[in-house]
């Protein structure tokens, strides 16, 4: 069994696609816009007909050896990503301090990165999308 995150940005799908390929090596293996989606006649007016059909229907992205699931959803607003992150394990606190500085390009560091009792690195920052990663280079390898 897997538990995979699908992430809805909510029209800015393409967009977070093209920071997370820049930021982190994201590979996107699957992309279809709601235009490919056949018609379908909608009951409660939110079908492929009601979304602009350029926009993301569904993508498969890989980051690392995570495959991470991702639409614009139905496009109706602003995303609003709570109550999870994201959580990148770094092989070293150099590649760490990359990760953690791409992914917070244009976002909010929620705690800066830096050595603490339970990690020889850790930190927190929110991206420009409003996903909230973590990274870390744990005490001791556990992969």
């Amino acid at each position: 069994m897997q538990v995979q995150s699908y992430l809805f940005f909510d029209g800015r799908c393409e967009e977070a696609l093209n920071f997370y390929q820049a930021a982190l090596g994201a590979e996107v293996s699957m992309l279809m816009r709601f235009k490919d989606a056949p018609p379908q006649p909608s009951q409660d007016g939110c079908g492929p007909a009601q979304v602009d059909p350029e926009k993301i229907m569904h993508a498969n992205v890989t980051i690392g050896e995570t495959q991470i699931m991702a639409s614009d959803g139905m496009n109706s607003g602003k995303p609003d990503f709570k109550g999870f992150a994201l959580s990148i394990e770094a092989p070293n606190e150099v590649e760490a301090e990359r990760l953690f500085n791409a992914i917070g390009q244009g976002g909010k560091v929620q705690m800066p990165l830096g050595a603490t009792f339970f990690a020889r690195c850790f930190g927190m920052v929110t991206d420009r999308f409003g996903v909230s990663w973590m990274v870390i280079v744990p005490l001791v390898d556990i992969g």
